[in-house]
């Protein structure tokens, strides 16, 4: 008798199984009749299932296996393995050896035999043979049976309830009476092959007919031996446990290549059905991209277009257009850009989570070109805007000019109108002497009069000057009626020098002049020329922008008036003087000529002009009046649009740190938080009638050609801009928790893990930035148990760490890069080794698949999908139409190309 209790010291786990199942066959020594015989035909078709292999087989096993030599045979086949050399001598010690061998080789795999001898098995002790195959059925047939991490017995007895479970009258306890009905092995095979039974018409009374339809379709069709007998399982009160389940381990074995290519064929269903919705999700966003790109090409030619307008309505009518642009046709786009974003951060993630390379959008598509071709529009947007204000003030400014250069020369034509035939006349000729002094007198007033109007044809000069500098559309008229005015005002100027000279040089032959008239000519010339800038003046128009300049206006004209009665007092002296020549001449009989020979002023062109001056005083104070209630109107317009600004500004300010806080200390689920985030987004977007009511507002600013605003230090341009970042944020938050959902499904993270992850980063954010600089990522890893301290080996660690959640060494790490690198480090995910088995299982282990294959293990579309992806095979032992599901499966993870 040989002890093989020390044969072999393997793990304390295997031992104690097998110690048991030792046991347990010592107390079933004294085996009962009925179980003895279910035992030896089952354990000789489980041999002989075996041995066939090898090309034999047994008979009786408790004399088969007698000289060791069949029982060695036994042992080479079902463990793959070379045992040593047998004996072929015949006698009693050849066989003793032999089995030795056998037995020595059974020890080796972790077997402990108790009371098995190789004496026992030569005598053909049948107990003992029996025990021994049991033990090898167990060791190679049943030990490998795992289900969740059960014991083979177990494992094996799991497995048949859970592929029994769906079948009535099916009820899998144990491995004897629980299959006495045959029930149960007609389910297992239905289970799997359901076109070899007819479970429905199977009944529960008829257990003969039950096990024989399984026994013999199982020998016919699954290559299973038949090991037992109906009537010895039915006639039996408890059926033999090791023969049931050495019988149904071969059904284990025979159906594990199945679930082995089920498996496989779901795995890469899981993995094309991800890739097929990344590349969908991949042409979406480059639909999106090309389509803003577009409309954004086609926007900003029409912004940076500056060609200029003649008048300030048709550069309103811009204003308007623009207006529209930026009320209708630009919101949808900032939507769509927003969207862009959240679909590309939203595939990075699924494909971050899938272990997918990174999508990289077509040349000139990826989000920062997005970002510089919008910045770029609003770039061009703003110069637009300013360019329109600037244009509506110039143009604003050349209407003045022009009205007001038109004004000064038609007074200025106006009063050089006959002067040339003045200066030409020879009166002075036939004139008596007084008359010639007369003439000079006048000459002389004439030429104060002409130095009076010198600044007005300066003013006209300059004026037409100002025009062409500002490419004023009808700068020729105007060049051509200025060159006209001076060069007429130069024939003047020369035209008085001769007269002059003529008047002077016949003076000597010509005495007394009349000194009352030269005194009122004197006096009445700057009168009249002041009355006529007086009334050029009160006629004058202006242009004003806030209440201080239209006051500054009203208070120069209340200066003006307060001059008016020493004006009158001046009008009523050269009146005076007039009247003193009338009584003169009367009482002296001295007949005047109807005219004062020194000046063309009239007592009478006085009076009028001073009447007309007195009747645009009341006019003045009308038109400056009505532009004082104009600039309160607009003073108004400044508080309203300053109040709602303000609101707004102070508004869009407290929810920027609202929303700040809020992706801080955000509780509760995931789920939760995406709910209450949307709630808040709602709230936000119900604010919107607000920013519409000061787009009201700004409008009529602008209407109102109001430029300055001293009750707010808010502009339009900058609520606006506000307003889109507000929206952006509160979307970009609201999308980095859907991110967190994502990464947390598909890596098995658990929400006391998102907590802990968001509770360290927060906690290390000081500044609350929403990033981690590296220092205050690296207290964040020490913190959770990172070995990166400051030495040699954790700062190896630490950047090799930095390399993975700031590729492009920003320098920052964000929570979401964050969260990648924790959910790779504790979860695991699909790979193209992994991909590449499952195909293999798929191709019956070789190393190419045909295009049948795919279509008989996947579904449609996935199989055609994989068909029109994969390349031709070229290896030497590919046959026709056979595919290359290696390169395929590598392309998948971005480590090849398709």
């Amino acid at each position: 008798m040989v002890d093989y209790h020390a044969a072999n010291n393997q793990s304390s786990g295997g031992v104690q199984t097998y110690m048991e199942q030792e046991n347990d066959w010592d107390r079933d020594l004294l085996l009962d009749p009925a179980w003895e015989k279910q035992q030896r035909k089952t354990f000789t078709a489980w041999c002989n299932s075996h041995l066939r292999k090898a090309g034999t087989q047994i008979e009786n096993i408790e004399e088969d296996f007698r000289d060791g030599l069949k029982l060695m045979l036994l042992l080479e086949v079902i463990s793959g393995e070379r045992l040593p050399k047998p004996e072929r001598g015949k006698m009693r010690v050849h066989k003793i050896n032999n089995v030795n061998k056998a037995l020595d080789f059974i020890a080796s795999k972790g077997v402990k035999l108790v009371s098995i001898g190789a004496e026992e098995i030569v005598d053909g002790n049948a107990k003992m043979t029996l025990g021994m195959i049991w033990t090898i059925i167990l060791r190679f047939a049943i030990q490998d049976i795992s289900v969740e991490e059960t014991s083979a017995k177990e494992g094996l007895l799991l497995w048949c309830q859970r592929k029994t479970a769906p079948y009535k009258n099916v009820n899998v306890q144990n491995f004897h009476i629980s299959w006495k009905d045959g029930l149960a092995f007609n389910a297992l095979i239905h289970r799997h092959r359901p076109d070899l039974i007819d479970y429905d018409s199977l009944r529960k009374d008829d257990p003969i007919t039950n096990l024989n339809n399984a026994f013999e379709v199982a020998e016919k069709h699954l290559d299973i031996p038949k090991m037992l007998d109906a009537e010895d399982i039915v006639n039996t009160a408890r059926p033999d446990e090791k023969a049931i389940m050495t019988y149904v381990s071969s059904f284990y074995h025979a159906f594990s290549g199945a679930q082995k290519a089920e498996t496989a064929a779901n795995r890469i269903c899981k993995v094309l059905a991800v890739n097929q919705e990344n590349e969908q999700m991949m042409e979406d966003y480059e639909k999106l991209a090309s389509d803003l790109l577009e409309w954004i090409r086609r926007t900003i030619p029409w912004l940076e277009n500056r060609t200029q307008e003649k008048t300030v309505k048709d550069l309103q009518a811009k204003q308007e257009d623009f207006r529209d642009y930026r009320t209708v046709h630009k919101p949808p786009k900032v939507q769509e850009k927003c969207q862009l974003e959240i679909s590309f951060n939203t595939l990075q993630t699924k494909l971050r989570l899938s272990n997918r390379p990174a999508f990289m959008p077509s040349e000139g598509r990826m989000v920062s070109d997005i970002n510089t071709a919008w910045h770029n529009l609003e770039g061009a947007e703003k110069g637009y805007e300013e360019w329109i204000l600037s244009e509506i003030r110039r143009l604003e400014r050349l209407e003045h000019l022009a009205e007001k250069f038109h004004q000064k020369a038609a007074i200025h034509e106006s009063w050089t109108d006959g002067k040339e035939a003045m200066l030409t006349q020879k009166d002075y000729e036939t004139s008596s002497l007084s008359e010639v002094k007369a003439l000079l007198r006048k000459h002389e007033a004439f030429e104060s009069d002409l130095a009076a109007h010198q600044d007005r044809v300066e003013q006209i000069a300059a004026i037409a000057q100002e025009l062409n500098e500002l490419d004023y559309y009808d700068a020729a008229s105007v060049n051509t009626r200025c060159q006209k005015i001076c060069e007429q005002w130069d024939i003047l100027g020369s035209l008085t020098h001769r007269r002059k000279e003529s008047l002077e040089r016949t003076e000597k032959q010509l005495e007394s002049i009349d000194e009352l008239y030269l005194e009122y000519a004197k006096r009445a010339a700057p009168f009249n020329n002041w009355m006529e800038g007086a009334m050029e003046d009160l006629q004058d128009m202006f242009i004003v922008h806030n209440i201080e300049e239209i006051q500054g206006l009203i208070s120069a004209h209340e200066q003006f008036k307060s001059t008016l009665p020493e004006a009158n007092k001046e009008r009523e002296a050269i009146q005076a003087i007039q009247a003193e020549v009338q009584r003169i001449a009367q009482s002296n009989g001295i007949k005047l000529s109807s005219a004062n020979p020194y000046t063309t002023i009239t007592p009478q062109s006085i009076d009028s002009k001073w009447e007309k001056a007195m009747a645009m005083v009341p006019q003045r104070d009308n038109a400056l009046q009505h532009e004082l209630n104009k600039q309160n109107s607009n003073d108004t317009l400044r508080a309203t649009f300053a109040a709602q600004a303000n609101a707004v500004g102070a508004y869009i300010q407290a929810k920027m740190e609202e929303i700040g806080r809020i992706s801080i200390e955000m509780n509760g689920t995931l789920e939760d938080q995406l709910t209450d985030l949307k709630e808040y987004q709602k709230t936000i977007m119900s604010y919107m009638p607000e920013i519409n009511k000061l787009e009201g507002h700004h409008q009529h600013i602008q209407e109102a050609l109001i430029f300055d605003n001293q009750y707010t230090s808010y502009t339009m341009e900058h609520l606006r801009v506000g307003w889109e970042q507000l929206l952006t944020t509160i979307a970009r938050t609201i999308n980095e928790v859907e991110n967190q959902i994502l990464t947390r499904d598909a890596k098995g993270i658990s929400q006391e893990q998102l907590f802990e992850y968001r509770a360290s980063f927060n906690h290390f954010d000081k500044d609350h930035s929403g990033g981690l600089k590296a220092e205050e990522f690296k207290a964040c890893l020490i913190s959770l148990g990172y070995d990166v301290e400051n030495d040699k080996q954790g700062d190896g660690e630490f950047n090799r760490i930095m390399g993975i959640v700031d590729p492009n060494s920003t320098g920052v790490v964000t929570f979401q890069a964050f969260i990648d690198f924790m959910s790779r480090e504790t979860t695991d995910t699909d790979t193209a080794d992994q991909v590449i088995a499952s195909f293999k299982i798929l191709a019956g282990d070789k190393n190419f698949i045909t295009a049948d294959e795919l279509r008989r293990e996947l579904p449609p579309d996935q199989a055609e999908y994989c068909i029109a992806r994969m390349a031709p095979y070229a290896g030497p032992d590919g046959v026709p139409g056979a595919l290359d599901y290696m390169s395929f499966s590598t392309a998948l993870y971005g480590e090849s190309d398709l």
